[in-house]
């Protein structure tokens, strides 16, 4: 394994979508790391290296781990379950797409895929995020100015103007340099209010933190769903009406379920793909989103690379079309997505449960990483759509700079 300066952690604060029987018990098996520049498949290599442990066949009919429920006897011969986080870059390989500038964190793998047992006597540590530390986290300094972010929200409309495409995601990334443990602040942002994705993974030389709302996909019982979250506003009275109201934030998401369904319908039985609920409103922090739901029956033989193929990059941080907004999200953004707009969460026994990596950060040998965004359509103002980049990243910066 890579190992770079002094950041030595290999603490897994359990995402939120670890069974609660789980919750403080899990013990490393066994662990998958991979860069882009290793070469190779991720979600082939995700799939078999997950298959070798029993956890993810086929996710329909009676062959799949998956499928079996979870129970509260322990077998040690058996897994419980596997945290896994998938790049940005590595989602938009999966889509067929450039997967951009290089990452501003490069330590970080692009796949991690770590098993888990169950040990005999809960470890608190795998919960709390460790015995605090010493904390303390420097300024914050973009890879662009406010000008040039707005610049690139203008040249993502001169695209939609051309016809290249109808909406793109465009995001900006900014790092700190800090001294001490992270995992403590890594932790406390885990449990920012609607983190339901909330965890830390770590490895030599690298941490993710992640507090995102938004589900990238769900499997249980044979049935996927998604969750794509797309529409902003200050979590005030007047902001949820402006939310409710406004064209522009409606059109912007509308087009994005329609590029998930367009996704599931992939993997999907023909005919069953829905939308089960349409922009409802709901908080996160201090903000209003609009969120759908939109969910599949799998076509028989379905296995987990086939639906990450289909799902990865999520729609609602590329644009559609998704492989024509791929191409500009590479030609406009300066540094790569690296650990943000990718995907975190659990393969258990009996389901998965994948979020989208908004509201995450990533953490080197000496500095914090974070990155914030949205989607760019031909109504967007780009100084607004700079603010509410900074209104999405306020939270996060909060959490991390807490004492």
């Amino acid at each position: 394994m890579r190992q770079i300066g002094p950041l030595v952690v290999r603490t897994l604060t359990a995402p939120a979508v670890v069974p609660p029987l789980c919750a403080g018990s899990l013990r490393e098996r066994d662990r998958l790391q991979w860069w882009v520049g290793d070469g190779g498949d991720p979600a082939d290599l995700a799939g078999e290296f997950l298959t070798g442990h029993g956890l993810a066949g086929q996710l329909t009919g009676n062959l799949p781990a998956v499928a079996r429920p979870h129970t509260a006897a322990h077998d040690p011969a058996v897994p419980c379950g596997a945290a896994m986080f998938v790049s940005a870059a590595a989602g938009a390989i999966l889509a067929g797409g450039p997967a951009g500038p290089p990452s501003p964190a490069p330590a970080v793998p692009d796949l991690v895929v770590v098993v888990y047992e169950h040990r005999a006597h809960p470890d608190p540590s795998t919960t709390t995020g460790g015995t605090p530390t010493s904390w303390r986290l420097g300024p914050w300094r973009p890879s662009w100015t406010e000008q040039q972010h707005a610049d690139a929200v203008e040249a993502a409309r001169a695209a939609i103007g051309r016809g290249d495409v109808y909406q793109v995601n465009v995001v900006g990334h900014s790092a700190a340099p800090y001294a001490g443990d992270p995992r403590p602040a890594l932790a406390r942002l885990s449990r920012l209010p609607g983190a339901r994705y909330g965890g830390v993974l770590t490895g030599p030389g690298w941490a993710i933190g992640c507090a995102s709302p938004e589900t990238l996909v769900e499997v249980t019982g044979g049935r996927a769903v998604t969750r794509p979250i797309k529409g902003t506003r200050p979590a005030t009275g007047t902001g949820h009406r402006e939310l409710l109201a406004s064209a522009k934030e409606r059109a912007e998401h509308v087009m994005i379920v329609d590029l998930e369904r367009n996704d599931l319908a992939q993997v999907a039985r023909t005919g069953s793909v829905r939308v089960d609920e349409l922009y409802a409103v709901r908080r996160w922090c201090d903000l209003w989103q609009a969120e759908s739901t939109v969910s599949a029956e799998l076509a028989d033989g379905v296995d987990l690379a086939d639906l990450l193929r289909a799902v990865c990059p999520g729609g609602s941080v590329t644009g559609a079309p998704k492989l024509a907004a791929l191409a500009q999200i590479a030609a406009l953004e300066p540094v790569g997505r690296g650990a943000s707009m990718g995907a975190f969460g659990w393969v258990g026994t009996d389901r998965i449960d994948l979020g989208l990596t908004i509201r995450t950060v990533a953490v080197d040998a000496d500095r914090v990483h974070l990155w914030a965004g949205g989607g760019i359509t031909w109504g967007s103002e780009p100084h607004a759509e700079v603010a509410e980049a900074a209104a999405k990243a306020a939270p996060v910066r909060a959490a991390l700079a807490d004492r």
